[in-house]
């Protein structure tokens, strides 16, 4: 559960990233570095989190779901 929840923070994080570089875009006007800054650090979160998830499924502490359906019964004629 604890890994879970640190990969819905890193999301998150993610997106108030994605969101502080939209704002600097706009009150910036092209004239700061902000928002280069604010995507780099999106983009750095993006890495770590693809390489946590990456290793946690290697280790077999993530284990991926084939599907959310449930399985269809198939008849035996």
């Amino acid at each position: 559960m604890l890994v879970k929840s640190f990969i819905v923070l890193m999301v998150v994080a993610m997106l108030v990233s994605l969101f502080a570089a939209l704002y600097f875009m706009f009150t910036d006007r092209g004239k700061g570095k902000r928002t280069v800054k604010a995507l780099t650090v999106r983009i750095g979160i993006w890495v770590v989190l693809l390489a946590l998830l990456a290793l946690g499924t290697a280790t077999g502490i993530l284990k991926p779901v084939d599907s959310i359906l449930p399985p269809v019964e198939r008849s035996s004629n």
